[in-house]
């Protein structure tokens, strides 16, 4: 059959019947068989039921296509025994409607409420997905009466089509997968927004959607999480992609992710990351949990006082994108001690050839591994910093502690003991 430009939506299709060229009932179109075109998936057969049993008649065999009624040829193509579970069986009802969809301009997961198919050429494609209210409405059987009460107060049910070429599978199979936007959107997405639709996504999903990330954005994404399922989803990846991915993630995030592991898992992990990356992590691994050592970075700009602002600069600017924090240059002495702090904003004003010496705050606010967070946080609250330096037993500088690290911490800490209180609550 020449498929016509006409254009439907699936629910208005299923449970139509399905009858023969003389008019014999077959019984009910289930769903519909979707198979992968060069452009658009298109149906590949109907998915009958009658009673308890079902098959599948080829499209070849359809002779009249509407939201009516569907008649075919059986002659011209004898229905087959239908194997819902066989390879490469893709089902419109069963596999991609009422699955999720990201909402890339929303930042949100969406459900597929409907989906949209259009005759071109001699076939039936799947042109567009539908997760707005009015398909919702049209799959419950109540358009006309949902359109009619939004109409009472001046409103029109909205329609939300994605077209399919801006949709595409986690991975090569369909079925039972989460949809997804294309992945150079999801790359351009911010990673707290990333992080929160992948959170929503059930664990295979999610895992999933993290893979089909390039590490720095998936390393983005996984530091936005909350440490406990950061660490349930690098379990069940791969162990050389999961060391890829934490090589990409800050030292101080990837030592959050790795503390939710088990110590041999951990230990792992580390064994396959990059050496000089591993041993960054693995520093702050040692140290208790809430403890300065253990939130603070081992990534700053460390600078002798005879280095010139100039130099400084120069410094800073080849080092910027490797390096978390950059809005202090911390002044050391030979033995590693801290001798002052300047700002950038002070070396930018500073004249060329000033030392850092000359430019530098002699007064510096400083905790020690074992200080608490809170010990800390009270710190940047009464001086107004931007980040606290952590001291080791001998004085010398080990790391720092920035204010949004400190702010994360305080905050899942406060949701640990409100999720506590709500345990408690009886």
């Amino acid at each position: 059959m020449a498929a016509s430009n006409a254009s439907y939506f699936a629910s208005a299709l299923l449970g139509r019947p399905v009858i023969d060229k003389l008019g014999q009932p077959l019984g009910v179109l289930h769903d519909l068989s979707m198979e992968r075109g060069e452009r658009l998936p298109y149906i590949a057969g109907l998915v009958v039921r009658k009673g308890q049993e079902t098959s599948c008649i080829p499209w070849i065999a359809v002779d009249l296509f509407n939201a009516y009624v569907i008649a075919v040829d059986l002659e011209r193509a004898p229905a087959e025994p239908f194997d819902p579970d066989g390879e490469g069986v893709i089902l419109v009802r069963r596999d991609i409607m009422d699955k999720q969809i990201v909402d890339v301009e929303g930042a949100r997961l969406v459900r597929v409420n409907d989906l949209k198919v259009e005759g071109c050429l001699d076939a039936l494609c799947v042109t567009a997905v539908d997760t707005g209210v009015r398909g919702l409405a049209r799959r419950l059987g109540q358009e006309r009466l949902w359109g009619f009460v939004s109409g009472l107060f001046r409103k029109d049910l909205p329609h939300k089509e994605i077209s399919w070429q801006f949709v595409q599978p986690l991975d090569d199979k369909v079925t039972s997968l989460s949809l997804t936007v294309s992945r150079d959107k999801l790359v351009d997405m911010h990673p707290a927004d990333l992080a929160e639709i992948i959170s929503q996504l059930p664990h295979e999903d999610a895992e999933k959607m993290l893979l089909s990330l390039d590490d720095e954005t998936a390393g983005e994404a996984l530091a936005e999480m909350e440490p406990e399922e950061g660490g349930r989803l690098l379990s069940r990846m791969e162990k050389e992609r999961a060391s890829d991915i934490l090589e990409e993630m800050a030292p101080d995030e990837a030592a959050d992710v790795l503390t939710e592991l088990p110590d041999d898992e951990a230990q792992e992990l580390l064994g396959l990351m990059d050496a000089e990356d591993a041993e960054k992590v693995q520093e702050l691994l040692e140290h208790e949990e809430d403890t300065a050592g253990a939130l603070m970075v081992n990534e700053f700009f460390a600078l002798p006082p005879a280095m010139t602002a100039e130099e400084a600069l120069g410094h800073i600017r080849s080092k910027a994108l490797e390096t978390e924090l950059i809005y202090y240059v911390y002044v050391l002495g030979e033995d590693q001690r801290p001798l002052g702090v300047a700002s950038l904003r002070e070396i930018l004003g500073a004249p060329p050839q000033a030392t850092l010496g000359e430019i530098m705050s002699q007064s510096i606010k400083a905790v020690h591994t074992d200080s608490t967070a809170d010990e800390a946080l009270e710190m940047v609250e009464k001086y107004g910093l931007w980040a606290v330096p952590v001291l080791g037993e001998d004085g010398s500088l080990e790391g720092v502690i920035t204010a949004d690290d400190m702010l994360s911490h305080s905050l899942r800490d406060s949701n640990r003991r409100k999720r506590f209180r709500a345990k408690r609550s009886f």
